[in-house]
């Protein structure tokens, strides 16, 4: 039953991530662990924010927009190099 819970809250956690995201404006972006704070959470959770965009597939939300703390690109599940293309044509525009 403890198990059920855990995934309740991860499923609001996922939602809360999601809707974070699509706030983004093109051509600007936000660091993984600058999400995490968004959506109430420290900044330790930024791998759990990397880790839930990383299966993402709606294109209805731009996790191409979140990047690592660094200010390199990171992970996208279309690859980097399309995550990089994206963000450079949505700052040309």
């Amino acid at each position: 039953m403890a198990g059920n819970v855990k995934a309740s809250k991860m499923t609001k956690f996922k939602e809360k991530i999601y809707q974070e995201v699509k706030k983004i404006p093109k051509g600007q972006t936000l660091n993984y662990k600058q999400v995490a704070q968004l959506v109430g959470r420290p900044p330790r959770f930024a791998r759990a924010v990397g880790n839930i965009l990383a299966k993402n597939f709606d294109s209805t939300i731009p996790c191409h927009r979140v990047i690592r703390s660094d200010g390199k690109i990171g992970g996208y599940n279309g690859g980097a190099s399309k995550k990089k293309s994206l963000l450079e044509a949505e700052k040309s525009k």
